[in-house]
């Protein structure tokens, strides 16, 4: 009852609007932009979506492989698989903890395994075959680097990655990871991406080249979102 009494009491304290600061990598080095619990709510909205798309249902198990300092996307697929009622397990993506993926996986007999990096691919290839492990996974989304190995033993792995502070998650199409266009703004040039804040977010974040080589494209997907998509060298 105490605990209960407190979490209760908790709930009632004011809560400041801040929720993360996001450091990312740009082509000019480490940038910080601070992100609202408003902004996450809508951000895990977004990704909510992407998920269902993929199938994600109530009853459903889920495997995220995630470090704690990816937490402003972590923290909104999380709150996704939280609203469609999906159990999860975490592990993380750096490879000195791919026996832990190895153990949820089995245990868990995933619907989805996301956030697969290679470096978690990498341990457990000496221990598995990965086609093997992940070939009857439904839905598999995967860091770029992992993607074309994944593609390599007949896994069917579709992209998902940070693309500085925002989220790129492609859909069952596989034309490209989408980027939420009311949030952000994408683009490139000579090869290299860019971001940029959108007009909602409270951080403002001018066009902001990445250092990421990949290309936008935009138009009405196969899936029917009009979200632009990019196609980034790593994943190919």
């Amino acid at each position: 009852m105490a605990r209960a009494a407190t979490l209760a009491r908790a709930r009632t304290l004011d809560r400041p609007e801040l929720a993360y600061l996001v450091r990312f990598p740009t082509a000019g080095g480490t940038r910080d932009m601070e992100m609202t619990w408003a902004e996450l709510a809508r951000d895990t909205d977004w990704v909510t979506a992407r998920l269902r798309e993929h199938g994600l249902a109530a009853g459903q198990r889920a495997l995220l492989t995630a470090s704690g300092f990816e937490g402003f996307w972590g923290h909104a697929v999380i709150g996704a698989l939280r609203t469609l009622h999906v159990t999860y397990g975490i592990a993380e993506a750096m490879g000195w903890d791919h026996r832990r993926t190895a153990v949820f996986h089995r245990e868990l007999d995933p619907h989805a395994v996301i956030g697969l990096s290679a470096e978690t691919l990498e341990g457990l290839a000496g221990a598995a075959d990965i086609g093997e492990m992940f070939r009857s996974t439904s839905v598999v989304l995967a860091r770029p680097p992992a993607v074309p190995v994944l593609r390599g033993v007949g896994v069917s792995a579709c992209v998902i990655s940070a693309v500085g502070p925002a989220l790129a998650l492609e859909c069952p199409e596989r034309g490209g990871a989408h980027v939420d266009a009311v949030e952000w703004r994408v683009s490139e040039r000579d090869g290299q991406l860019s971001v940029a804040a959108g007009e909602g977010r409270t951080s403002p974040l001018p066009e902001t080249p990445l250092g990421i080589a990949g290309r936008v494209v935009g138009g009405r997907c196969g899936c029917g979102s009009e979200d632009p998509r990019i196609l980034l060298a790593e994943a190919n």
